[in-house]
This record gives C-alpha cells, sequence and structure tokens, in this order.
C-alpha cells in the first residue's frame, strides 16, 4: 500500500447506495462513483464487508474498477497497516466505497484502526465517499440495521445530520422498523431501494438516482401524527435526456405542472402511515 496526494479541492460528496452495488446489474450506479471523482483514472479503495463473503467482494471490486481506476483494498485485519499509514492512504484516494457488512461490527472495525476518523477527513477534503447497505447506512447520524434479521436503531458516524434505511422496498420489517423509529423521535431521512442512491454535496440532498427504472428514495418524515413517505424525484443513470419540448402556452405549462403534482401525491408519490397504527 503506497501513500500519494490527490490535488484539487472538490465538494465533500457521499453517494449512500441503498443495496446491490458491486453486481453486474450495478454497472451504471459504480460507473457514477468514477464520474463522481472528476478523475480519468480515480484512485478507488474498497473497505470490503467483514465476514465470509469478504474475499468475494474485494474480487468483484476488482472487476468491476480494474481497467478505469486505481483500486486497492483494505482489509483491517489483525496484521493490517498501522493507522498512521491507513489514513495517509485514505486521504490519497479520489473515492473510498465501504462494502458494507452489519453496521455496528463496521463501524466498531473502523474505529479499531482509526478509520472513521480518517473518513471524515477525507470526506472534507474532497474524497467521494460511496457504499452500500451498511455502507450506506454508516455516513448517517441515525440508522436502521438489522442483525440477524432483527431490525433496530443504530448510529452512524454522523457526516450526515440525518438517518436512512436501506433496501426499503425489499426488506418491509426493516422498513416497519425505520418507520417507528421516526415516530419515535429518531431524525427524519430516506429509505433507499436496492438499485438507487442518494447525492449529497457537503450535508445537503442534491438529488437521487438510479441504475434502472423502478428504483427509488423516499423521504421520511413526520408529520403530527402520521409519518408520511414522500417519493424522491429519481434520475435513471445512463437514460436518454428527455426531449426539449417547444414553448408554450404559460397557461398552459402551469396546469400542466397543475396535474403531475396532484399524480404524485397519488399512490406512488406520498403515503402515510399513522403513529401507533
Amino acid at each position: 500500500m503506497t501513500a500519494q496526494t490527490t490535488t484539487g479541492r472538490r465538494p465533500p460528496r457521499i453517494l449512500a447506495i441503498g443495496g446491490g452495488g458491486l453486481t453486474e446489474a450495478s454497472g451504471e450506479l459504480d460507473s457514477y462513483v468514477v464520474d463522481l471523482s472528476e478523475r480519468d483514472d480515480p484512485r478507488i479503495c474498497l473497505l470490503p464487508s467483514a465476514g465470509n463473503d469478504a474475499s468475494a467482494q474485494v474480487a468483484r471490486f476488482y472487476d468491476v474498477f480494474g481497467g478505469r481506476a486505481e483500486p486497492s483494498h483494505l482489509t483491517l485485519d489483525r496484521a493490517s497497516d498501522p493507522p498512521d499509514l491507513i489514513r495517509r492512504h485514505l486521504l490519497a484516494q479520489d473515492a473510498v466505497y465501504a462494502g458494507g457488512g452489519g453496521l455496528v461490527n463496521v463501524l466498531s472495525r473502523w474505529r479499531a484502526h482509526g478509520v472513521d476518523g480518517a473518513l471524515r477527513e477525507a470526506w472534507q477534503a474532497g474524497v467521494v465517499l460511496a457504499g452500500q447497505s451498511a455502507g450506506s447506512l454508516c455516513w448517517f447520524e441515525a440508522a436502521v440495521t438489522a442483525p440477524g434479521g432483527q431490525p433496530r436503531p443504530a448510529r452512524g458516524l454522523g457526516l450526515v445530520p440525518a438517518s436512512n434505511s436501506v433496501h426499503w422496498s425489499a426488506a418491509p420489517r426493516r422498513r416497519r422498523a425505520f418507520l417507528d423509529c421516526v415516530a419515535d423521535g429518531m431524525p427524519a431521512g430516506w429509505g433507499v431501494d436496492d438499485g438507487a442512491a442518494l447525492l449529497f454535496e457537503g450535508t445537503e440532498l442534491t438529488g437521487a438516482v438510479a441504475g434502472e427504472h423502478g428504483a427509488r428514495a423516499w423521504r421520511i418524515e413526520r408529520e403530527g401524527p402520521e409519518v408520511v413517505e414522500t417519493a424522491v424525484p429519481t434520475r435513471v443513470l445512463g437514460a436518454p435526456a428527455p426531449p426539449v419540448a417547444a414553448a408554450s402556452d404559460p397557461a398552459i405549462e402551469e396546469l400542466r405542472e397543475l396535474r403531475r403534482f396532484h399524480s404524485a401525491r397519488g399512490a406512488h408519490g406520498v403515503r402515510r402511515i399513522r403513529v401507533g397504527l
């Protein structure tokens, strides 16, 4: 592992992926990490998941990013490099990709090696932070994790002062637990489907993206006696841009926009859940 120095100042960016990264189906999202680095041949480091699938994930990471980036990885085992060298390596990257695992376990391993502080420093220096599943939850103040399939609240690194839940449409028990947590006072946040991601610059959400049609993100917040899920406009990566429409009557455009607004607040735009039900 060698340490280099990045040049040029970029805004702090986080790409929080709901799940499904580093797979054959995630090519658009994985390519987007490269795009966000604003480098032709970016340095990208993987912090792999802990557990039996770590070596397979490392192999997929090199398959995905080899040839279009300079990939590396940090295993953070007992024979790992000293914290100062780990810090310098992370600060020399253009992007860091967190592979996931159990959130509590991931953060415990990171803190044991000083990775938590190094990641905050790297983020502030403009290194793109990306990750899927627990590698997405970790960037937020609060989250719902599911060790052993049992959803429960947990705290993240707090780079984004909000909450997050992943595998949104695919994991109904986790979704229900997250809604209950927001009802009980967890900060408002987002639920994100597999194949979709939230993009932050600093601590502000700048948009949601997806690798395919159908994957999306939801804003989750409490409004009085209800917890409200509101669909976040999600751009499908790689999809052709909509054609530019010819100029039309402003009154007609206003009517169309009103219809779109009411349509978005239907079954696919807003869901309301009464607290306590």
